[in-house]
């Protein structure tokens, strides 16, 4: 995919970006779920170039969240053929800022709304994979499954602008 057509990008590959003074650094963070349960360690973090902001933290997974996952298989691809969701390796998944709360001052990061199951059984990617829009798409029909289809359409223009990626702070 060339640059042109990507929409993300880890803000330590772009030499003119960084986190603006006001806001903290939430890379090494730890997030915690709905359920107080630990879903991982804020690894990275994913801006979009057009908007000039953060839209997803990308986290490395707890072992417990990989362990937590009991279903092997995703949907069935076929009549007795069933495609695998996550495989070895693929330890991290993103989160839309908008769905986390940032606590400064015990530098956690939180969802109110995302549920430890709801975690694990989220398709989850290789560390600094490229994010394209299907991926979005996916991660967000799990985490928000009630939301409007035009709300966040894949080729809207104003697909960030939804509120999951809206910022919030504690």
């Amino acid at each position: 995919m060339s640059d042109n057509n990507k929409n993300l990008f880890y803000l330590d590959d772009l030499s003119k970006y960084k986190v603006d003074s006001d806001d903290p650094d939430v890379r090494g963070w730890d997030v915690i779920d709905a359920d107080d349960r630990k879903i991982g360690k804020v690894d990275g973090l994913l801006a979009n170039k057009e908007t000039k902001h953060v839209v997803y933290l990308d986290v490395e997974a707890d072992t417990s969240l990989i362990e937590a996952e009991h279903k092997v298989y995703d949907q069935p691809a076929g009549e007795g053929t069933h495609e695998i969701l996550n495989e070895d390796g693929e330890n991290h998944l993103i989160i839309p800022i908008g769905l986390v709360r940032l606590h400064e001052d015990n530098k956690k990061v939180r969802t109110e709304d995302v549920k430890h199951d709801t975690f694990s059984r989220t398709k989850r990617m290789r560390k600094g994979a490229e994010v394209d829009r299907e991926y979005e798409v996916m991660v967000l029909g799990h985490y928000l499954p009630a939301r409007k289809e035009d709300d966040v359409h894949p080729d809207s223009e104003g697909f960030y602008k939804h509120e999951a990626f809206n910022p919030k702070r504690v």
